[in-house]
């Protein structure tokens, strides 16, 4: 089907370059022989209108919202001029010359025109100013004054039409205050090249400004104006990452050792400017939590670009190069409107002709088709849908071991010593009673506990599914006197204990409310990388070059397991399948034990481990990739275990088919260093299909949240700052919230739904690395840097 079509193609005697063009859904109007006007409509045969008047030639024109009646705004150095266009058309069939009304005299050469909602005012951006004019009589209500260079694109906010924000040659942009004519709020230098295009997102409340070496900017606009950038990208970069993987998709493991990528060939990597921001309204599809209007399309000089701003992914590209019977091949000016049956109007010029066309764009289907599961593979899903099949590797069972049978020698029975008459040793009488036996790591009760009591049986209390996120400080303690990294932590399945790993190889038990002295547990001659509880609470592990399985009333170690031959140091384990398996990773692989603990000690054999292990499956990787993070679920039965590796990749394995099912490939620019699956509480209940989304982190790349059931990533959220350390993050219990650690000092709270920040949770002493949600209350705990834990709980202190 062919995506593009010109509806026509005329001389306009003058090169679109630092030419604003007029696109609405009924007519289009660009300049003819410089200084007239020519309305063509768009759905009908009608002749076009030919509007004369300007005395120069016109350099910028725009219509209004499209409501009765429909103005449009031309502008020239000598006048700016309103037409009435049914007015205009009247006037003609009349046999009378149109006429328009003049709102503004000799202003100069103007770049580009803007009206607001209510076709009240026009901005007309001249120089180095912007000047507000009223768009039904000459008055001039404002004049705009402080950039350093030519103001290249204006616009009012269409929830607040006293706001107008610039963008300019100076690379940066200002918001005004129309009324009083000062700056509200004025940005740093954003990029090299000049900021071109604006478009406001009334929706989200948030802008969108691209520059002309590519760049993109989202910002929010608050009510008071602090605005923060919610995405950044390169259009160039996201294209070629858009590229390899459709390459990827399409030519997996058929392509030859030693084939030239495009790259190598000697392709040409040409600037692509961002002329155009605009977003379509397209029917909405099938109700889902995470669906919002988050598309919008480029301009360039070279084609379409669809993008997606939750994700920062390219999800199409429309290059005119490769679309037969298009007269205009490089854009130097683009006008967009909706149009009919779901398609959008597109006038555009041509950089080096002096050549304008009309298109008809058909996007149906542009954006679901980029959502298809690679391979053809069917939908991936957490929660499992059948048993596990017969060969599967989760059906090991670990044999218990009959006891060995003493070895026999060729000494018979003799006595211990040969003397006849020897003082008794003891052996033979039972031991002394022990008037006390010290008890260490004793844990007290929780004050605060979530259970109540009904007829001697507990009943839990149900996580609010409702409630807000926690963001007020509640406590905080430092694990030791010096500085001291915390690397990992959790909480336990009740939501009573909490369990963290440091930099010096100390693991520590805190009471979840942070009281009291904690039980510390030493052993480990590394930094403790993973911490994880079992599923019945009475065990955690930890990992560091080893790993040790402790008990949570002895302070030392029921089961150690060290370096095997076939593996390098363990980098991360978990309790895995209701506690039946441990999951380790190591190198390009993942490894699941059957285990069995026994606490049982000999006071003979005090050292000798009773505790077994045994290696049940080995798992690698695709392509032999190093594992960097792993995420499993341990709370219910699932199959479903994520694997990054060190080439950017994300895998799915399949613990029930013992395969890799899926990769994604280059799911972050730098490899990813945390994962994070949606895996509720045993206090809260959520949808089915909110299992399947789990989240990705990756120095300077900022959060992902992807959707297992089509492995496409689904929103991003970058406002945090993690430029150097590992900064993890987690999803509520709920589902509704995401918190991640940042190095500015800080945690920050997102709405699932959105990718703006809700809260900036401040009070941390040093680099928040590491972040956790109580799985029984609106509780959220904090890891630092510099060894302090921190809860934030919710804004009227409860808890």
């Amino acid at each position: 089907m062919q995506r593009i079509v010109e509806s026509f193609c005329v001389a306009s005697e003058q090169t679109g370059i630092h030419l604003q063009l007029a696109c609405c859904s009924s007519h289009c109007a660009f300049p003819r022989q410089g200084k007239n006007l020519a309305v063509y409509s768009n759905t009908s045969s009608e002749r076009p209108l030919h509007l004369t008047g300007h005395h120069t030639s016109v350099s910028a024109l725009v219509f209004g919202s499209e409501r009765t009646p429909l103005l449009l705004c031309s502008a020239s150095e000598d006048y700016v001029i309103v037409w009435d266009v049914e007015n205009c058309y009247r006037q003609v069939r009349e046999g009378v010359t149109a006429s328009g009304v003049v709102v503004g005299t000799l202003l100069g050469n103007v770049e580009y025109l803007s009206l607001c909602a209510l076709n009240e005012r026009v901005a007309v951006c001249s120089g180095s100013r912007v000047v507000v004019l009223n768009a039904k009589r000459q008055e001039v209500l404002a004049v705009l004054d402080g950039h350093l260079g030519p103001v290249t694109a204006s616009g009012f906010c269409p929830w607040d039409p006293s706001q107008l924000i610039s963008v300019s040659e100076d690379r940066t942009l200002k918001i005004w205050d129309v009324k009083t004519e000062e700056i509200l709020y004025q940005s740093p230098v954003l990029s090299g090249c000049p900021l071109l295009s604006l478009f406001f997102l009334d929706e989200h409340r948030q802008f969108v400004t691209g520059s002309a070496d590519g760049q993109v900017w989202c910002y929010t606009l608050p009510e008071d104006h602090k605005c923060h950038i919610v995405m950044k990208l390169d259009l160039q970069k996201v294209e070629q990452r858009h590229k390899k993987r459709v390459k990827n998709s399409n030519h997996k493991q058929t392509k030859p050792a030693g084939t030239l990528c495009d790259a190598q060939r000697g392709d040409v990597e040409t600037a692509k400017p961002v002329l155009r921001i605009w977003a379509h309204s397209h029917q909405p599809g099938p109700s889902s939590m995470l669906q919002s209007n988050s598309e919008i399309w480029i301009g360039s000089s070279d084609g379409l670009y669809l993008l997606d701003l939750a994700t920062s992914e390219l999800l199409a590209i429309l290059p005119f190069k490769d679309i037969p019977g298009l007269s205009i091949s490089t854009v130097g000016s683009w006008a967009t409107s909706q149009g009919h049956n779901n398609n959008m109007w597109c006038l555009v010029s041509s950089l080096f002709e002096a050549r304008v066309a009309l298109l008809d764009v058909n996007v149906a289907g542009l954006n679901s088709s980029c959502f298809l599961m690679e391979d053809g593979k069917e939908s991936l899903s957490v929660l499992p849908s059948s048993p596990p099949v017969p060969i599967s590797p989760l059906n090991a069972e670990l044999k218990k071991q009959d006891p060995k049978p003493l070895k026999k020698t060729g000494v018979r029975n003799h006595a211990l010593v040969f003397h006849k008459v020897v003082k008794s040793s003891g052996y033979a009488t039972s031991p002394p009673r022990p008037m006390f036996t010290p008890k260490t790591n004793i844990k007290k009760k929780s004050s605060t506990s979530k259970e109540t009591k009904n007829n001697g049986r507990s009943i839990l209390r149900e996580y609010p599914l409702h409630s807000t996120t926690p963001s007020v400080p509640h406590s905080q303690v430092s694990v030791s006197t010096v500085p001291n990294p915390i690397h990992c932590l959790q909480y336990s399945g009740d939501g009573k204990q909490i369990v963290c790993g440091t930099a010096d190889g100390s693991v520590f038990i805190y009471e979840a409310s942070l009281t009291g002295s904690p039980a510390v547990y030493t052993g480990h001659n590394k930094p403790v990388t993973s911490v994880c509880w079992s599923h019945s609470g009475q065990w955690f592990l930890s990992v560091s070059d080893d790993l040790a399985i402790w008990p949570t009333q002895v302070a030392e170690p029921v089961l150690t397991m060290g370096k095997a031959g076939h593996l390098k140091a363990i980098r991360w384990a978990q309790f895995y399948y209701l506690d039946k398996f441990v999951l380790l990773s190591g190198g390009s692989n993942l490894l699941l034990y059957l285990y069995h603990l026994d606490q049982t000690k000999d006071d003979i054999k005090r050292y000798e481990q009773k505790s077994v292990f045994r290696l049940s499956s080995t798992f690698s990787t695709y392509a032999g990739t190093d594992i960097t993070a792993v995420s499993a679920i341990n709370d219910f039965f699932s199959y479903i275990v994520l694997a990054a590796g060190s080439d950017h990749s994300i895998q799915v394995f399949d613990m029930n088919r013992g395969c890799v099912v899926a990769k994604i490939s280059e799911a972050h620019c730098r490899a990813v260093h945390h994962l994070s699956q949606n895996k509720g509480s045993m206090f809260s209940t959520q949808d089915r299909d909110s299992y399947n989304l789990f989240l990705s982190s990756a120095v300077t790349d900022g959060i992902k949240l992807w959707d297992l059931r089509t492995t496409r990533c689904v929103r991003r959220y970058e406002s945090h700052v993690n430029r150097r350390h590992w900064c993890t993050g987690a999803m509520s219990p709920c589902g509704r919230y995401i918190a991640t650690g940042s190095e500015d000092n800080c945690a920050y709270v997102y709405d699932i739904r959105s990718s703006i920040f809700l809260h900036k949770l401040q009070r941390q002493s040093d680099t928040v690395l590491n972040v956790a949600f109580n799985p029984s209350t609106p509780e959220l705990l904090t890891g630092t840097l510099d060894g302090k834990l921190a809860v934030f709980c919710l804004g009227d202190g409860s808890t």
